[in-house]
C-alpha cells in the first residue's frame, strides 16, 4: 500500500516552574491530528491503512514460523515438516487447546480488526462511506473467519474505548447478519477496480468474492443463499474487467517457464505489471505498508519451500523460489493422488509443484552412494550399491530422509530470491489473496448446490481449458481434461480446488465450511515413520477452542468454551 502514516506524539517539556503555576498541565492536549474520534480526512485514511496493516500483521507472522501451516497441514492436503511448535496440535489434534498461541493470535487479530473498524464507523458513519465501505470489509472478514473456525462468538458493533469483562457469545446467525449488511454495504460503495487510491486497496469486486464465499457457508443451513453466492460471483466473472492467464507475460519471458507460473513471480503479481486474473494482490514488497521494510517478516516462502540448501551442491536461487525451511509438506494425496489421470495440466508443471532440480553450485563436484531404491547414501555406507560422482548440473540425487524438510515436491508460488538478502529470512513480494481463478471454483460449488451440475462443470472447465491449453495442442485431443456434469460432486471440486489453489486458500477454513474437514483428513495419505501422520482428530476438533486468556479475563459473564476442549 502507498499511503502508511506514522503516528507521532508531541513531547513538550515543560519547566519545573511553569508547572508549579499552572493546576492543568497534566491534561492531555494531542497535537497531532492522528487520533481516536477524529473525523479529518486525512486521520481516517490513517486508519483505513491500520486497517491493511492488521492484515500483513496476522498473516505476516513470524514470531511463530509456524503459524501459516495451522492452515494446512492436518487436512487432506498438507502435513507436518520441520515444525517448530505452534503448528503441532493441528495435525496431532489431541493437543490442541485453547492455550495454543496460533489460535490466540487469530483470534486476537480478528478482534483487532473489528474494533478498528468500529473506530472508523462511528466516527465518520455515512459522512465518509468509502472509509466506512472499506472499515466494514475488514469488519467481515474477520467475522467470516470467527464464525467459520468458532461458530458463535461475541459480537461487537460499536468501539472498545475502556475494558470490558461480560462478553457472551451470539448465535452464528446474528454474526452472519452484520457480515451481509457489512458487505452489501461494501459493494454498493467502494470503488471499482481500478479506482481506489492503490491496487491493494479494497474495491466492489474484492467485496463481491469475500461475500460469494459467506454465501456459500451461511448456504449450508439456508440453501436460499447459494443463489445468492452465484450472484456475487456472475457479477465478477461477468463484468469483463478479469481474464484467467492464458499466454506467457511479463519480466521473465526469456527465462524458463509458462503461463500459469507467470503470475506468481515476483513483479509479475499486478494488474499494472500484467496480471489480469488478480483481484486482490496485497501489496508487500519493501516500503508498501511501512516506510523502510515490511511488516514484522513474513514466512510464506519459508513454510512453503524446502530447505534444499541444506545439499552440499546447493545454492539459493531464483529458479528455485529461494531458501526455505519446510515446515510443511505436501501430503501424499496432494503429491499424487490428485493429479491421477490429468497429465499435461499445467498446475502441476515442474514450474509449479518443483519436483525435481540440479545440483546448481558452481564447480560441484562429489563422490556418493546410491542404495538399491535410488536414494543417496554416504560413500561408506553399507547401503550403497553403486558408487557415482555428482557434480554441478546433474540432477539431484535425495536421502532417504531429505522428504521431511529438505527435499519433496512444493508449490512455487510464495517463492522469490532477493541476492541482497541469500538468507531469506522475509519474504517481500506481494500475495496473492483473490483470484479469478478461484471465482469459477466459487460459482461452481454454488451451481453443484442448486443441481446445476452442467454450470458447474461448465466453470471447471473454464479452469481446465487454461490448465491443458498447451498439453491438447501438443496431443492434438481438444478435449483433454474437460469435465462433464456426471463427474460434478462436492469433492470432485474440492479436488480442483486443491490443484488450483494449492498454498492460496486457507485449506482449513475451505473444509470446515463445507462441512468436509474429518472426512477429507483421511485423503491425506501420509504414512510417515517419524510420527508426523494425523493422529487424535475428534469431531469437536472440527470448531477451534476460544482462547483461554479471554475466557479468564471475562470475570462478568461466562464465555462459554466450544465442546470437548
Amino acid at each position: 500500500m502507498r499511503y502508511h502514516k506514522k503516528i507521532y506524539t508531541l513531547l513538550v517539556i515543560v519547566s519545573l516552574t511553569a508547572a508549579s503555576c499552572k493546576k492543568d498541565f497534566l491534561e492531555e492536549n494531542p497535537y497531532s491530528s492522528y487520533r481516536t474520534g477524529a473525523t479529518d480526512a486525512q486521520t481516517i485514511e490513517a486508519q483505513v491503512i491500520g486497517l491493511h496493516q492488521i492484515f500483513a500483521e496476522l498473516w505476516g507472522w513470524s514470531g511463530q514460523q509456524g503459524f501459516l501451516a495451522c492452515w494446512q497441514i492436518g487436512t487432506d492436503v498438507a502435513s507436518a515438516g520441520s515444525t517448530q511448535g505452534v503448528e503441532n496440535p493441528f495435525y496431532q489434534y489431541a493437543d490442541l487447546n485453547s492455550e495454543n498461541a496460533g489460535v490466540s493470535y487469530l483470534w486476537q487479530k480478528c478482534y483487532d480488526f473489528i474494533n478498528h473498524a468500529n473506530v472508523i464507523i462511528a466516527a465518520v458513519g455515512e459522512n465518509n462511506i468509502k472509509a466506512t465501505a472499506e472499515a466494514k470489509f475488514f469488519r467481515a472478514y474477520a467475522y467470516n473467519i470467527l464464525a467459520t473456525l468458532w461458530g458463535d462468538v461475541p459480537l461487537v458493533k460499536t468501539p472498545v474505548t475502556t475494558p470490558v469483562f461480560n462478553y457472551t457469545r451470539q448465535p452464528v446467525a446474528e454474526i452472519d447478519q452484520l457480515i451481509e449488511d457489512d458487505l452489501n454495504y461494501a459493494i454498493t460503495y467502494l470503488p471499482e477496480v481500478g479506482q481506489a487510491a492503490s491496487e491493494s486497496r479494497i474495491n466492489k469486486d474484492i467485496a463481491r468474492q469475500l461475500a460469494a464465499e459467506v454465501y456459500l457457508r451461511i448456504g449450508m443451513r439456508n440453501d436460499s443463499y447459494f443463489a445468492k453466492a452465484e450472484q456475487a460471483a456472475d457479477a465478477i466473472i461477468n463484468g469483463g474487467k478479469y481474464q484467467l492467464i492464458g499466454v506467457r507475460y511479463g519480466k521473465f519471458l526469456t527465462e524458463g517457464g509458462d503461463y500459469y507460473r507467470d503470475m506468481f513471480r515476483w513483479g509479475n503479481q499486478r494488474r499494472s505489471q500484467g496480471n489480469t486474473e488478480g483481484i486482490w494482490t496485497f501489496e508487500m514488497e519493501y516500503n508498501r505498508v511501512v516506510a523502510g521494510g515490511t511488516v514484522d517478516n513474513p514466512q510464506h516462502r519459508r513454510v512453503w519451500q524446502p530447505a534444499y540448501h541444506k545439499w552440499d551442491g546447493m545454492v539459493n536461487a531464483d529458479s528455485l523460489g529461494g531458501r526455505g525451511n519446510g515446515r510443511l509438506r505436501l501430503s501424499n494425496f496432494m503429491k499424487y493422488k490428485v493429479w491421477t489421470g490429468l497429465e499435461g495440466d499445467i498446475r502441476n508443471s515442474n514450474y509449479n509443484i518443483r519436483r525435481y532440480t540440479y545440483y546448481n553450485r558452481a564447480n560441484f563436484s562429489a563422490p556418493i552412494g546410491i542404495d538399491a531404491d535410488g536414494f543417496r547414501v554416504a560413500s561408506n555406507a553399507p547401503t550403497a550399491v553403486r558408487m557415482v560422482t555428482i557434480k554441478t548440473g546433474d540432477r539431484t540425487v535425495p536421502f532417504r530422509t531429505d522428504s521431511l524438510e529438505v527435499w519433496y515436491p512444493y508449490p512455487t508460488k510464495w517463492g522469490g530470491y532477493d541476492p541482497t538478502d541469500d538468507f531469506g529470512y522475509a519474504l517481500v513480494k506481494d500475495w496473492p489473496v483473490m483470484r479469478l481463478g478461484e471465482t469459477y471454483l466459487l460459482r461452481a460449488e454454488a451451481r453443484f448446490r442448486q443441481n446445476n451440475l452442467q454450470g458447474a462443470a461448465d466453470d471447471i472447465n473454464k479452469l481446465r481449458d487454461r490448465a491443458f491449453k498447451t498439453a491438447r495442442t501438443a496431443n492434438n485431443n481438444p478435449n483433454l481434461g474437460k469435465v462433464s456434469a456426471g463427474d460434478i460432486t462436492i469433492d470432485f471440486i474440492l479436488d480442483e480446488r486443491a490443484r488450483e489453489l494449492i498454498a492460496e486458500e486457507n485449506r482449513r477454513m475451505t473444509l470446515v465450511r463445507t462441512g468436509k474437514l474429518k472426512e477429507r483428513i483421511a485423503k491425506n495419505g501420509d504414512m510417515s515413520p517419524t510420527g508426523k501422520i494425523i493422529t487424535g482428530f475428534q469431531d469437536y476438533n472440527i470448531l477451534l477452542p476460544i482462547p483461554l486468556t479471554e475466557i479468564r479475563l471475562n470475570k462478568d459473564a461466562e464465555l462459554t468454551q466450544n465442546p470437548g476442549y
